[in-house]
């Protein structure tokens, strides 16, 4: 079993699939098949993992379940749940890629993310899919809750201040450092001209995703 297979909990059987989630299409040029085609299958597999355990837990309306799934499988949540593998690390890139910032790329990382659960359903079968799947969604109790906030931090904080028109919200890059092809961000979000949360990202968009995701933290909402 590889490091990578230990950190995922899951051995393959046939490790073709694995090598082929794990490659870019920037990497290819020939020499191997990227993992476009197996993100297209695990995207399909995601939805009925994640659809399943929700019409199952959860005795809401088919509106309130597809919002819910929506923000369990969009780009940003696959994003955090790649980067809980450290899946970027594993990822064979092009040189463009690689000196771009790549291995830390949304997209990059939420379709490789699908890949695996492809690659993981060729190999293992929809139940060893399912299990892998499952270690990301958050439980039953944490759902009904109401409190879970996951995806677009920035569109959900918007939406709960929003509620108290007074109020408003802006966002202000306090800091930024590194070379041109790497920095690294700085973003305050800031309530009423006081600063609720604080984040960092290689973008100024992630930075303030990521200030967002800290002040609805402290305003006590769960967020993977």
């Amino acid at each position: 079993m590889t490091e990578f297979e230990r950190v995922i909990g899951y051995e393959y059987k046939n490790p073709s699939y694995l090598q082929e989630a794990l490659t870019h299409s920037s990497y290819v040029n020939g020499r191997s098949s990227s993992n476009e085609r197996l993100e297209f299958l695990g995207d399909s597999v995601l939805s009925v993992v994640v659809s399943r355990y929700l019409f199952e837990s959860l005795d809401v309306p088919e509106g309130k379940l597809t919002k819910i799934r929506s923000r369990l499988v969009c780009e940003d949540s696959l994003y955090e749940f790649a980067k809980k593998i450290d899946l970027g690390s594993n990822i064979k890139l092009g040189k463009g890629e690689e000196n771009t910032g790549g291995r830390d790329r949304r997209s990059i990382l939420a379709d490789a993310f699908e890949a695996l659960i492809a690659s993981i359903y060729l190999d293992g079968g929809l139940e060893c899919a399912r299990e892998f799947i499952m270690k990301f969604i958050p439980s039953v109790e944490v759902l009904k809750s109401g409190k879970l906030v996951m995806g677009d931090y920035k569109t959900v904080l918007q939406e709960i201040i929003q509620q108290n028109p007074e109020e408003h919200i802006v966002y202000k890059i306090s800091d930024e450092q590194g070379a041109a092809h790497n920095k690294v961000f700085t973003a305050n979000v800031l309530l009423n001209g006081q600063v609720i949360g604080t984040g960092c990202g290689k973008s100024k968009k992630e930075a303030e995703q990521a200030a967002a995701k800290e002040a609805l933290g402290l305003m006590g909402y769960e967020t993977n």
